[in-house]
């Protein structure tokens, strides 16, 4: 178990943070210099804790600012997997075992990262994942989230777990979000579910298959009826005290999963709504060659973060074998391990239309709140513009399998 340590300044940190001061009053010196790079040159990156969401240079910095403000129970639940753990590794290794075909004497002078995704026209292919209980990372939650994903004009998905509701979120967004759907057994509440969030003009739909059952062993040391954990969970709350389920009468003890769904249910839910409907937790091409003849409108290749099934096996890895199934008829996502706009272009290159980030917004919403989620989502952005250059990729059409090996 994380212990939260309290960093110790030595006198030599403590200098070079007073010359950072002093160069940054500087008038002569503010136009010449990166302070945020330098910065980071100055200071181990474990030890580097920005003072704002403009020091932050990449977006493990900030994670180190995020994990100081939270408590452990946070920290932890945010941060975990699942068993021992094998499958949250192996999205992150997975990157780490391809690597870029650099390009030269290509005019990368304009970058264009727009592409067209479900209907909807993107200026990124990076796309802020679901994720539930976002005030656990910041009281204001998925509002600051979706106000920093309105700065760059991120696509949000959000959670059926979300802190607040999808009127309050979109608002925020300043336009439709798009929703992920955890079914329940209970046609009835995920009917009502639908309909409310289809009153907001939301038009894409997530549905979660991934997480039938699971181990989360860290998180289950923890007694949610302590003091830590009683100031923001009320005990004997249930999945049916989520705002989302809020006035349709779910019984106390309903389960955010349905283990009887099937192929079956899936196209009853798609003739049941105008949405188009993404299938979210696809690492399987028998199962994606399944969602296809199902007439689903997209595949998100997902494992959840690592916290679904302990395969063992990278969202990285799947892709390819479900892009190969797929060939073209609908868009493939995937998510799973991404921490820098290199390993958003190496998806791309594996045949990805988009990727989610997850982990990455919520360091910056527990770090900086709404500033914390724009910036990561713009320093994602600009590294993935560093990687097309290197490249020769000026367009997304122009990344190809031939530029990773």
């Amino acid at each position: 178990m994380r212990k939260k340590i309290n960093k110790v300044m030595q006198p030599t940190d403590y200098s070079r943070r007073k010359l950072l001061h002093y160069l940054a009053a500087s008038p002569l010196l503010a136009g010449l210099i990166n302070l945020p790079a330098l910065a980071a040159q100055r200071l181990n990156d474990r030890d580097y804790i920005a003072e704002s969401a403009e020091w932050a240079v990449n977006v493990f910095d900030m994670e180190n600012v995020a994990t100081q403000n939270w408590s452990q129970a946070h920290w932890t639940y945010i941060s975990q997997g699942v068993d021992d753990e094998l499958t949250l590794r192996a999205n992150r290794e997975g990157y780490e075992r391809l690597h870029l075909r650099a390009r030269r004497l290509i005019d990368v002078s304009i970058i264009n990262k727009q592409t067209e995704l479900l209907g909807h026209t993107l200026p990124s292919p990076i796309i802020m994942a679901p994720v539930g209980g976002l005030g656990m990372a910041h009281r204001d939650g998925d509002l600051a989230a979706a106000r920093g994903a309105r700065v760059g004009g991120h696509k949000m998905i959000m959670s059926t777990a979300a802190t607040f509701g999808i009127e309050e979120i979109t608002e925020a967004r300043g336009e439709p979000v798009w929703y992920q759907l955890y079914p329940t057994s209970i046609w009835d509440l995920t009917q009502g579910m639908l309909r409310r969030v289809e009153a907001t003009g939301s038009d894409v739909l997530f549905l979660t298959t991934d997480i039938p059952a699971r181990n989360q062993d860290r998180m289950r040391r923890f007694n949610r009826d302590s003091d830590d954990c009683a100031e923001c969970h009320i005990p004997g709350t249930t999945f049916a005290d989520r705002t989302m389920l809020q006035g349709l009468n779910a019984p106390r003890n309903i389960s955010s999963q349905n283990l009887s769904m099937d192929w079956d249910w899936v196209k009853r839910l798609r003739d049941s709504t105008d949405m188009k409907l993404v299938i979210k937790g696809i690492t399987h091409p028998e199962d994606a060659r399944l969602a296809v003849s199902a007439g689903v409108d997209a595949i998100h290749v997902s494992n959840h973060g690592g916290r679904a099934d302990e395969s063992g096996y990278a969202t990285i890895d799947s892709l390819p074998e479900v892009v190969d199934v797929v060939r073209g008829r609908i868009p493939v996502i995937v998510d799973g391990g991404i921490r820098r706009g290199m390993d958003v272009f190496k998806a791309l290159a594996l045949g990805a239309d988009a990727v989610c980030v997850g982990r990455p917004y919520i360091w910056g919403l527990g770090a900086f709140g709404q500033e914390g989620v724009a910036k990561v989502m713009q320093i994602l952005d600009s590294e993935l513009d560093v990687a097309m250059r290197q490249a020769g990729t000026p367009t997304l059409a122009d990344i190809t399998r031939a530029a990773v090996r």
